[in-house]
């Protein structure tokens, strides 16, 4: 016999007395199994959850339509991208969590049903090899003591014949009676013991048989089933580290692509985008020419007591005047004191001049601008970046052209081969469809041509690289950049924020007459003085005044107004003597004083 089988054997007769601790300790074993699965199950639970998360998270921070512009720098393509790298490592948690599912969780549950069902085959084989070595044992004792009840009536038989045998006054039939009586209980007892040492072999052997044979196969069994159990734990165990190892270099590439992305970062390109992204196309302004006050003026008018006076004073006034800081983008002319000018001026100005009209175009331009909506020009935009509106608006209608252009020349090919062979279709089934699309593209075109005027004008209007251009005079522009006729819609003027309205560039309410030089004086003199204020105005909402221009404000500041809305959007608000700029009209609440030309309250 093998030694090892021996050796075996030997160890499993010594558990013979132990079949119950066995059957607790596979019970055990098999309720670890659960319990390791159980928790496999949790963590593919976890591993689900986590890239749920992430992926919502990737989804959440994902641009969304209108920021899609965005798109042209590299660092916003990097975060992009490692979005995406999240997207594809939140992927690589739902791989392990359906691995863990099909190759520990699935194999562990259907394996527990299997060992369960081996276990509970192997238990009863040896309940039942139990209960026939006891069947056994019993049927052993009966007969032992029906033996045993034999001898005691055969020898007492015996007794009772040799009795009768030796008593001189019983007759011979009843000594016969006893002696056959006695022969027969001999004979039962013989029987008996035939039968009690038959049964005992037979149980001897069946003993054997379970202990050394029947025994030590299910507990082997058991044996093998409870190593198998193991074996498989440690497998499970092996699985579930190789499922999170599967995934590393997958992972590995997600970080990989991130941190590339990342040194893909060119911070130069991205700033040079943002100036050419916000370039206006405007030169700056040149020198300030000298202004020579020391030579007499020529005056045209009447000399009278008053000009004289308005003379004399004139060094004084002038001499007063503070001067305040120019905004290179926006010329504005002064509005000289009322009190100041000569009434026979005053008289002429109400004769000749006309009431101050707004064009239609402007009013409807400002209206959109407060309303939120862009007008369909881009004249709301700097130069630059109203040509390269328009450039591009240019381009995608003549790639819709050009597609309408290629559905024609497919359409019209279909119509020649209906036309050779009748049986494939009928050609004047496309006509409609040829009749829409040469509407489709004359309305194109229109648009199209439409644009191309706007874009002419700018790149018309857009300043030519020269020599830098002298900043004149403001009495010199006062009185050679009158327009000819009151009623008419002066140049566009540019507010702070680098967009156009149409109103006058002039916003003086009487007209300058250039022959007038006294009139010329007071408009520089007035230009220098300090503003007077028209009224006061509380900030709403915080402004951050980036533009060349606009003064920042922050929410419940109150500032002084020294011009009011002109249709523009914006609002001339002073904060002390020298910081003063335009401000958003929808950002402030403005109180105009009662005694302002047109005083309203408005927000």
């Amino acid at each position: 016999m093998d030694p090892i089988k021996v050796e075996t054997l030997l160890k499993v007769q010594q558990l013979r007395d132990q079949f119950d601790n066995l059957e607790k300790h596979t019970q055990w074993g098999i309720d670890f199994v659960e319990k390791y699965t159980k928790f496999v199950k949790e963590r593919s639970e976890i591993e689900l959850n986590y890239a749920r998360q992430i992926r919502n998270l990737s989804k959440k921070y994902q641009p969304k339509k209108k920021e899609e512009d965005d798109n042209k720098y590299t660092w916003c393509r990097a975060f992009h991208s490692t979005l995406n790298e999240m997207n594809d490592y939140a992927g690589q948690h739902e791989v392990i969590a359906e691995n863990m599912m099909s190759q520990i969780i699935a194999e562990l549950t259907r394996y527990t049903q299997e060992i369960k069902t081996e276990r509970k085959a192997h238990f009863h084989d040896g309940r039942k090899a139990q209960q026939q070595v006891e069947a056994s044992w019993k049927q052993l004792e009966a007969c032992k003591r029906k033996f045993e009840r034999d001898c005691k009536e055969a020898d007492r038989a015996q007794q009772y014949f040799e009795k009768m045998d030796a008593d001189i006054n019983v007759t011979k039939a009843d000594v016969e009676k006893a002696r056959q009586q006695a022969q027969m209980r001999h004979q039962m007892a013989s029987d008996s013991k035939n039968e009690y040492s038959s049964y005992l072999q037979k149980f001897n052997q069946e003993q054997n048989e379970h202990y050394y044979t029947i025994i030590p196969n299910i507990f082997q069994k058991i044996q093998a089933m409870e190593e198998k159990r193991i074996e498989r734990m440690g497998e499970s165990l092996k699985t579930y580290a190789e499922v999170d190892r599967q995934i590393l270099p997958i992972i590995g590439k997600c970080l990989d692509g991130i941190t590339q992305v990342a040194e893909s970062i060119e911070p130069k390109n991205d700033s040079s985008q943002v100036i050419e992204s916000y370039k206006s196309g405007f030169e700056p302004p040149g020198d300030v020419e000298f202004e020579d006050y020391g030579q007499a003026m020529k005056r045209t008018v009447s000399e009278t007591s008053l000009t004289n006076s308005r003379t004399d004073s004139k060094g004084d006034r002038s001499s007063k005047s503070k001067c305040k800081p120019l905004w290179p983008f926006i010329k504005k002319n002064k509005t000289p004191k009322q009190s100041k000018e000569p009434l026979s001026y005053r008289f002429n100005d109400l004769m000749t001049s006309k009431p101050k009209m707004h064009c239609l175009r402007s009013l409807r331009r400002g209206l959109s601008l407060k309303l939120g909506a862009n007008p369909e020009d881009f004249s709301h935009l700097p130069p630059e970046q109203r040509r390269k509106k328009l450039q591009a608006k240019i381009d995608d209608i003549n790639k819709d052209i050009q597609k309408e252009m290629d559905q024609r020349d497919a359409l019209t090919k279909m119509k020649e081969v209906y036309i050779k062979n009748p049986q494939m279709g009928d050609p004047n089934s496309v006509d409609p469809r040829l009749a829409e699309i040469a509407q489709n593209i004359e309305k194109l075109q229109a648009e199209a041509q439409k644009f191309e005027g706007w874009l002419a004008e700018v790149e018309g209007r857009m300043p030519v690289k020269s020599d830098p251009p002298k900043r004149t005079s403001v009495l010199y522009e006062t009185q050679n950049n009158t327009p000819p006729t009151n009623n008419n819609c002066a140049q566009d003027r540019e507010s702070p924020d680098g967009s156009y309205t149409e109103e006058p560039s002039s916003e003086v309410q009487s007209k300058v007459q250039p022959e007038t030089a006294e009139s010329g004086d007071e408009f520089d003199d007035a230009d220098e003085e300090i503003q007077p204020t028209i009224g006061t105005c509380k900030a709403l909402y915080p402004f951050d005044g980036v533009n060349e221009g606009t003064i920042s404000v922050t929410e419940g500041e109150l500032l002084y107004v020294i011009e009011e809305d002109k249709g523009d959007g914006w609002t001339r608000v002073r904060r002390n003597e020298e910081e003063e700029g335009y401000v958003p009209t929808s950002y402030v609440e403005v109180f105009l004083d009662s005694n302002a030309k047109g005083a309203i309250t408005y927000i």
